[in-house]
């Protein structure tokens, strides 16, 4: 419950920035070109707080955090006396018009590029992408890839952490093959292909590189307890963080993949724990709990290792000067535009499944996570999400930003807005088309926690 409500306070918090930040583009370009703005709304449904300033905006924070919205006179939608019509949004020159909607998109790039900046000041501690393990007869097993390379470039981009490979890899789903540049053991550069027709992955049971067949390093495990679950079978049996593990049922465990494996093959049963705890043997006994998963019924404790110490120089922190920032935000978010739009056109040629579609739930998972981690990893999240947004507004669909963008574009190119009747339809088929992708993600979210 603990974990539920801080996901739900970090997605919040999040959503709420980044509508404000969205609707403040709309409404400050509106302001700029002379619009009476009637109400600027975060979230909707019954207002919790409003404010009128002397301007006659009327400032709201709503009920339901999902969206806002920025409220113009418009005479399409409301009696507008003669001497207000120049303050009319629908009065407004067609490139006006253009601007203030594209506004709103615009700013959810300028926020992504300084809440990144922001996070190369703060410093964003990582790791280098160096390979733990290969599978036999994978994708990178027949590249040549071998246990202990650092992937040094996925085409011709560096990649200096794994989010960076995991972003470039993902680009090029759909494609024959992907050049790939490592620094194996001995220090020396080798360039290697990834053969990837008809490789894809499925979101709900691996990632991209697992299914690449890579496994990235990480120190060992101990079998010291680093955590214990909350309400799980290792709290009901009394186990602490800083637990000493010895033997299962009387066997000496010597590494934790050992009691892994009894684990998971015994739910439901009883066991003996051996521990030491403060310098003192103890005993304890658990009875491991049940976890339904897709190829059945397995075993669940709840806890988890200490690791060894990370080898000297494989951890990191991308921090930056206030300059330099500017220049890596900038290049980031970009990337992240790219890489977006990138990812719509594979939706649309079938290349990426549309088992990839995140919604609400899975956004507030990992507002909570990148909140859990720290400032600086919030903050990437923020500006991940914030491009996102900014894209798909664009994207051109009736009801959409860019639905609005694509009437006024053709209204300047003719001279002629486009007849109300042909807009009314685009509405009613864009609406069709979003709650269905909105269904579409949001039965996905479902699907990954059922």
């Amino acid at each position: 419950m603990l974990g539920f409500l801080w996901s739900l306070g970090a997605f919040i918090v999040a959503l709420g920035i980044l509508v404000a930040v969205h609707e403040w583009g709309h409404f400050y370009i509106a302001r700029r070109c002379g619009v009476q703005v009637e109400r600027f709304s975060i979230g909707f449904g019954k207002p919790l707080w409003r404010k009128t300033s002397k301007t006659g905006t009327e400032y709201v924070i709503a009920m339901i955090p999902l969206g806002g919205y920025v409220r113009m006179l418009d005479g399409r939608i409301d009696d507008v006396p003669p001497e207000l019509e120049h303050k009319a949004f629908n009065h407004k020159p067609v490139l006006q018009r253009m601007a203030i909607i594209f506004a709103g998109p615009g700013v959810n790039f300028i926020f992504a590029v300084f809440a990144l900046w922001l996070m190369f000041l703060i410093g964003l501690q990582t790791v280098k992408p160096v390979i733990g393990n290969i599978e036999p007869e994978s994708i990178a097993a027949q590249a040549g890839i071998e246990k202990g390379d650092e992937v040094i470039k996925v085409g011709s981009r560096n990649t200096p952490d794994w989010e960076a490979v995991n972003l470039e890899v993902v680009s090029y789903i759909g494609q024959e093959s992907a050049l790939v540049t490592v620094l194996t053991q001995d220090k020396t550069e080798k360039e290697v292909t990834f053969t990837l027709e008809g490789w894809n992955f499925d979101p709900d049971s691996e990632s991209p590189l697992s299914s690449l067949g890579i496994t990235p390093f990480r120190p060992n495990p101990t079998l010291e307890v680093g955590f214990v679950g909350e309400g799980s079978a290792a709290q009901e049996a009394g186990l602490q963080p800083g637990d000493k593990l010895l033997a299962l049922n009387g066997d000496e465990l010597t590494t934790w993949q050992a009691l892994v494996d009894v684990i998971v093959e015994s739910p439901g049963d009883s066991v003996v724990l051996s521990i030491e705890r403060d310098g003192q043997p103890q005993q304890l006994r658990a009875t491991i709990a049940r976890r339904d998963t897709p190829e059945g019924q397995t075993g669940y404790l709840g806890v988890s290792p200490t690791f060894e110490a990370w080898p000297e120089g494989y951890v990191f922190t991308h921090q930056y000067g206030i300059v330099e920032a500017v220049g890596r935000a900038l290049d980031k978010t970009w990337r992240l535009m790219t890489l977006s739009v990138e990812m719509i056109g594979k939706l649309v040629t079938g290349d990426v499944s549309v088992k990839n579609l995140s919604g609400p739930i899975s956004i507030a998972q990992g507002a909570g996570t990148s909140a859990g981690y720290g400032l600086a990893y919030f903050l990437s999240f923020l500006a991940l999400i914030s491009v996102n947004l900014g894209i798909i507004n664009l994207l051109p669909l009736p009801m959409l930003d860019g639905g609005h963008l694509m009437f006024y574009i053709v209204e300047w190119l003719t001279g002629k807005p486009v007849p109300d009747a042909v807009q009314e339809w685009g509405y009613r088929i864009g609406g069709v088309l979003l709650f269905m992708i909105m269904g579409i993600a949001i039965m996905n979210d479902i699907a990954r926690i059922a």
